[in-house]
């Protein structure tokens, strides 16, 4: 961070001191960047995100989500308010612009819903002091000094670096391999207790909260190196990113019962009779954002969807309730519903309808948005400060690695799958990390296999990675009887094309590229259309079929309501038309329906006093006690009565000449008041008209 201060142009560093109104001492020994940097990160807009702009808040995590630096092709909006206040910072020119988040704002960010809530950063935004100064200790090879935010740069350039943190777990001795290797098997977490049986430690310190590892430990060392982070109160993590490093490791060890299953799938033929075929989510998820921005269909930041809202999506689209709440949670975790999706500078805006699908893959993988393990799979219904996570993260990869293996494009008995998931050495780990978690945040006990169950045929169908087969009990295409366990058809599971790609990290080929109109009203979009420019037409079209593609109408009635509701017509043609061609009937419809045949103007008023008579109209309109209570002019056969004047006033100034008012034929008769009191005027001073009025 002191480097990128010390590389600002000095007007922009003078400007940041002056508006945040930072003190810089020249006695100091430090120079002025390192002062600077020091007051940054002790600012409270980056713990607290209420004190920012949504759309600021989302920049954050999306360019948090990229390890700190974002390619953009333009700067977004929501910059501004982050380059105010010292956060983020740019770099670059147009068409290749570069977002920097420093890695000591980086650290400190709290997780959100949208993120791996057992990643390295979120664990190290929310350890304790003591571990984060020693990690920090660690990495620079001396005591870290406060602020150790800007002392754990240095460690992130480690842990934040899947090549150098490789590097760093192999650098461990054989004992501290070791221990790590036993908490992976135990699920990544153990207590305190666990883990000093596992080093096989004999000192026991004991606290209020139970046995405290020795500073001198295994366990310690491994959390000064930051592959095992200690929660509080007693509890050991292993993060994400380590556990796939050591994962990659023991692979081998599970090769010979992998050959046992993968000859079992490959021999047979496992074909269902009946077969639902799962579909690409980003349509679904596009159509849902777009139905979001209709007046009644508005949800709060931070709080969970309605399950009304959510009912009534899922029978519009025709969809499984679970299915669109787990679109839904992910969209708005992804920012996809946020008012900062329609610029075109930053993600999710600037990408393509077909980069969706991969986006909120890798959000669902993360977690953070949606949990298995929980009654209530979506996160943003449980409170804030109750957000604790289950070890869900291991069983999909679990799920994931399974279907990898076994996939290969064929059919999958889900029997077959759910005991070669039995056989994998982290699932009496899982057992006992679900049974301690569900105590702890209070709800029903799952078991690793009906959690497995779930993603794999509920979670993974929605995301369009597996499809879903069916077959009667005893039904030859299904295998042995005794694969299936339970009443109810017999699963099976089949990788799709789509699934591959996205597991193995390649990008997804997609047909066709731009949107075009099917008819004089539909308009299919393609693949390659970017997320804001479908979100500028969503205020006049109407969402219409969403399967493999979305379809939108765009009819002259949606045009009217536009044209209705302020829009130009040359911005609904431009916006349409950074989608997609309009076709010359509707070009025609919209030029016919910006055409101005005249102008009106609009005139407030309280009523409407209907005059037969035009000599009293006229003396009503001219007479001094009447004539500002009309507006003039007014139109023939009455006349407009001003804003602000009521019905006992009018009745009181039309009868002192002789007009009477009538209301449903009554005559109304003004209210008897007591004559107002005679004000004196003072000498010098003339009698205004009001004086005049209540005298007379």
């Amino acid at each position: 961070m002191i480097d990128i201060l010390r590389a600002l142009p000095s007007g922009e560093l003078d400007s940041l001191i002056s508006r945040l109104g930072i003190r810089i001492d020249p006695a100091k020994r430090l120079d002025g960047p390192s002062q600077v940097a020091r007051v940054l990160v002790g600012l409270p807009d980056l713990r607290d995100p209420s004190r920012l702009p949504q759309a600021s808040v989302e920049l954050l995590h999306r360019v948090a989500e990229a390890r700190g630096s974002l390619i953009v092709p333009s700067i977004p909006p929501a910059l501004e308010p982050l380059s105010a206040r010292g956060l983020m910072f740019a770099r670059g020119e147009r068409g290749a612009v570069e977002l920097i988040l420093p890695a000591a704002f980086l650290v400190q960010l709290r997780p959100w819903e949208g993120e791996d809530p057992r990643g390295i950063r979120a664990l190290l935004a929310g350890a304790a002091f003591e571990t984060s100064s020693a990690i920090a200790a660690h990495y620079l090879g001396r005591p870290a000094t406060p602020p150790i935010a800007l002392s754990l740069e240095l460690a992130w350039e480690v842990l934040g670096d899947p090549v150098r943190l490789k590097e760093e777990v192999h650098k461990l001795s054989a004992t501290e391999r070791r221990v790590l290797e036993s908490v992976e098997r135990e699920g990544g977490e153990v207590d305190t207790e666990e883990l000093l049986e596992l080093e096989k430690e004999p000192l026991r310190l004991r606290t209020a909260t139970g046995a405290t590892p020795s500073r001198r430990g295994v366990g310690f060392s491994l959390e000064r190196r930051g592959v095992l982070v200690p929660v509080h109160p007693n509890r050991h993590i292993v993060p994400t990113e380590v556990a796939q490093i050591i994962n990659a490791d023991t692979l081998a060890e599970r090769e010979t019962r992998r050959e046992q299953v993968k000859s079992f799938v490959a021999e047979g033929d496992h074909a269902p009779r009946r077969a639902r075929f799962t579909q690409d989510p980003a349509p679904i998820a596009m159509g849902l954002a777009l139905v979001a921005r209709e007046p009644g269909s508005e949800v709060r930041a931070g709080i969970g969807t309605p399950r009304s809202l959510v009912q009534k999506l899922s029978t519009r689209f025709g969809r499984d309730p679970e299915h669109v709440a787990l679109i839904v949670a992910l969209s708005r975790a992804v920012g996809l519903w946020d008012v900062s999706a329609t610029s075109q500078a930053a993600p999710p805006g600037s990408l393509a309808v077909h980069e969706l699908t991969r986006l909120l893959f890798v959000a669902w993988r993360r977690g953070g948005a949606w949990d298995e393990a929980r009654p209530e799979p979506e996160m943003l219904r449980v409170a804030i400060d109750a957000r604790d996570p289950s070890p869900v993260g291991v069983v999909r990869e679990m799920v994931l690695e399974s279907l990898t293996d076994l996939g290969e494009g064929r059919w999958v008995p889900w029997a077959s799958l759910a005991g070669y998931l039995k056989t994998d050495h982290r699932v009496p780990g899982l057992t006992r990390l679900l049974r301690r978690w569900a105590e702890r945040v209070g709800v029903d006990v799952s078991e690793p296999m009906e959690v497995a169950r779930r993603i794999a045929q509920e979670s993974l169908p929605a995301l369009g990675i597996v499809d879903l087969g069916e077959d009667d009990v005893g039904s030859e295409a299904g295998g042995e009887a005794g694969d299936h366990a339970g009443a109810g058809p017999r699963i099976t599971l089949r990788l799709t094309p789509r699934g591959r790609s996205l597991l193995s990290d390649r990008p997804p080929t997609f047909d066709g590229n731009r949107s075009k109109f099917l008819d004089t009203h539909v308009l299919r979009i393609g693949p390659g259309t970017r997320v804001h420019a479908l979100l500028a037409i969503a205020p006049f079209v109407e969402v219409g079929r969403a399967t493999d593609t979305l379809d939108l109408i765009v009819a002259p009635q949606t045009l009217a309501r536009a044209l209705s509701a302020g829009f130009e017509a040359d911005a609904l043609r431009q916006r349409i038309e950074a989608v997609a061609p309009l076709p010359e009937t509707l070009s025609r419809t919209l030029a016919q329906a910006s055409v101005v045949v005249g102008r009106g103007t609009f005139t407030g008023g309280a009523g409407f006093l209907w005059v037969e008579d035009g000599n009293v109209r006229e003396m009503l309109r001219t007479r001094r006690p009447t004539a500002e209570l009309f507006v003039d002019p007014s139109p023939p056969a009455g006349l407009i009565v001003q804003p602000g004047v009521d019905l006992d006033r009018l009745s009181r100034r039309c009868r002192t000449i002789g007009v009477e008012v009538l209301i449903d034929g009554q005559v109304v008769r003004a209210k008897t008041q007591p004559p107002p009191p005679v004000r004196a005027t003072p000498l010098g001073t003339r009698a205004t008209k009001d004086d005049k009025k209540d005298a007379k």
